[in-house]
């Protein structure tokens, strides 16, 4: 019994210990964005310098995930996990103590990526080493659950420390999380290195360039334009860069799965088998990840954007606003696998996907020019029922239809893969967006008496090189300064509010789109739980109908 509990307790604290990690590595993707402005001008530099570096630290992840989950192959899951949070908390003080944007890129984006490259996939290793297949939903569930918290708190958490404190503390807290994950980790058990195992050098160049090359283009799409330039934007023959720097990194990824396939044929160690992606549940679950990236991150895109400029509200309020989702997610991926432990996998993942397009939906047609922060609630409910319910199931899924010893090559691609879905899905719901009340502002402008043509012309001229998403007290200060008669300004006003609300309904309504979308690929999530058969021998003890002794 004393065992039973001393194993219990040292469970908890190795979930607790990876849910931290998890957490650490999604908190900084959403909790400068809050605070963007601040920390340009405290480092000396632009507000676009400052995207800059959050582009960047999601190029460096995206790059580097596939060869830091073989790097975990190769020294040990743990220690790649150790060293990844050393890495990363260097580049945590490195970003605290930032004078400038060149120190400030190095910890941030080069450190921190590099850091998180290696410990997100060791985690997924970890869970799989440290918990029986039966327990590994509810675990992954819980791991899961702690990177999309982190996202919807990333806000307020950055809102509290910019406003109260400095934004450095936010990084310096970062150092003090990591030394407590250090602290923690002792108990997590390791899998051992695999014999002979090395790191494909080759792959591992090809396959950073062509990830790089694909996200970079996907996340310069809102300045270049998916397919048509934007004025004063790169081009060939016509076309958006965009569309070239996407072909250019999927014809390096073809061509790192035909170098993979040769290292297999000449029986040397790839970076990553190719016969994986023949694996029909590996794939339908790194398809659902992808699914779920790409909504999740569009959401966090979105519904900050309608609170925090729409309707003005601070970044304290805008993160409480999200707590809803926070709290759904969190008890859809915990009691999900406790209470319904036998239920079938793809059941709980095409209602997730349901879930995520209701709440879509629903924020939808709740939108209103004269609508209040009240109407997200339930939405936000919805949408983060369905991302808890996703996260409960396919991290098992993913892990389970591959032998232990590749977990941590799953953990690299899944990795990689849900990067390319927050990428896609950060920058489509932007693009839409911004497409949809660049059109609905003209229209509006065009057809109101009170605003003279000329004005509508220059409109036109400003919006077709790009237009930010304006709060009223944006709108009314830049209104100002051209000399506008009151009454074209109030008119402008009305236009602009109903452009904002035009834009926010055709990206949540693309982001319905793909959760529809998904559910046509739900069929490759298996019907049974990892590791039933297994416990249902032990229940059933050696010897008896079903067991493995019988089978024997």
């Amino acid at each position: 019994m004393a065992s039973g509990a001393k194993s219990s307790k040292a469970s908890g604290v190795v979930l607790l210990t990876l849910a931290a990690g998890q957490f650490l590595m999604a908190l900084d993707s959403s909790v400068m964005n809050v605070s963007i402005a601040t920390v340009a001008d405290d480092v000396g530099t632009t507000v676009t310098g400052i995207q800059g570096a959050i582009t960047a630290y999601t190029l460096v992840m995206a790059m580097f995930m596939i060869p830091g989950g073989k790097v975990g192959a190769v020294i040990g899951r743990k220690r790649a996990f150790m060293i990844g949070c050393c890495v990363y908390g260097c580049g945590s003080f490195t970003t605290a103590i930032a004078p400038n944007l060149g120190v400030l890129l190095f910890g941030w984006s080069f450190l921190e990526g590099i850091g998180a490259a290696l410990i997100l996939p060791a985690i997924v290793a970890l869970v799989a080493g440290n918990f029986p297949a039966e327990r590994r939903p509810a675990a992954y569930g819980l791991v899961a659950a702690a990177g999309a918290i982190a996202i919807a708190v990333g806000p307020l958490v950055g809102g509290v420390a910019t406003t109260y404190f400095s934004w450095r503390w936010v990084f310096a807290g970062e150092v003090v999380l990591v030394l407590c994950i250090l602290v923690l980790a002792r108990p997590i058990a390791d899998a051992p290195a695999a014999a002979g195992a090395r790191v494909d050098l080759v792959g591992a160049v090809i396959s950073a360039l062509g990830l790089g090359i694909f996200v970079y283009g996907v996340l310069r799409s809102g300045e270049w334009g998916w397919f048509l330039p934007k004025p004063g934007a790169p081009s060939w023959l016509g076309v958006s860069a965009v569309v070239w720097t996407s072909l250019a990194g999927l014809a390096l990824v073809w061509l790192f799965l035909r170098w993979e396939a040769r290292l297999v044929r000449a029986g040397t160690e790839p970076l990553v088998d190719p016969a994986l992606l023949h694996n029909r549940q590996l794939t339908g679950g790194l398809t659902m990840f992808f699914f779920q990236y790409l909504v999740q991150m569009g959401v966090f895109f979105v519904v900050p954007l309608y609170l925090s400029v729409a309707l003005g509200l601070s970044a304290l309020a805008t993160g409480a606003r999200l707590l809803p989702l926070s709290l759904a997610l969190l008890a859809a991926a915990v009691l999900i696998p406790k209470l319904l432990p036998d239920v079938s996998p793809r059941r709980v993942v095409r209602f997730g996907v349901l879930s995520l397009f209701a709440g879509a939906v629903a924020m939808l047609a709740a939108l209103d020019v004269d609508a209040g922060a009240e109407i997200v609630a339930v939405p936000l409910l919805l949408i983060g029922l369905g991302m808890g319910a996703l996260a409960s199931q396919l991290g098992a899924v993913t892990v389970s239809a591959v032998p232990d010893e590749q977990s941590a090559e799953v953990g690299g691609v899944q990795n990689a893969v849900t990067n390319l879905g927050a990428s896609i899905g950060t920058a489509l719901a932007g693009s839409i967006m911004i497409a949809v009340l660049s059109t609905s502002f003209l229209t509006n402008v065009g057809e109101d008496p009170a605003i003279p043509p000329e004005v509508t012309e220059q409109a036109a001229v400003e919006l077709a090189g790009g237009v930010p998403f304006l709060s009223d007290a944006q709108l009314t200060d830049a209104l100002a300064q051209t000399g506008v008669s009151p009454e074209v300004a109030s008119a402008a006003l009305d236009a602009n509010a109903a452009a904002r609300i035009d834009g926010l309904r055709a990206a949540l309504g693309v982001l319905a789109l793909m959760a529809v979308l998904a559910l046509f690929f739900t069929g490759r999530i298996p019907t049974g739980q990892p590791g039933a058969e297994q416990a249902g021998a032990r229940k059933q003890g050696p010897g008896q109908p079903g067991s493995a002794a019988s089978a024997a």
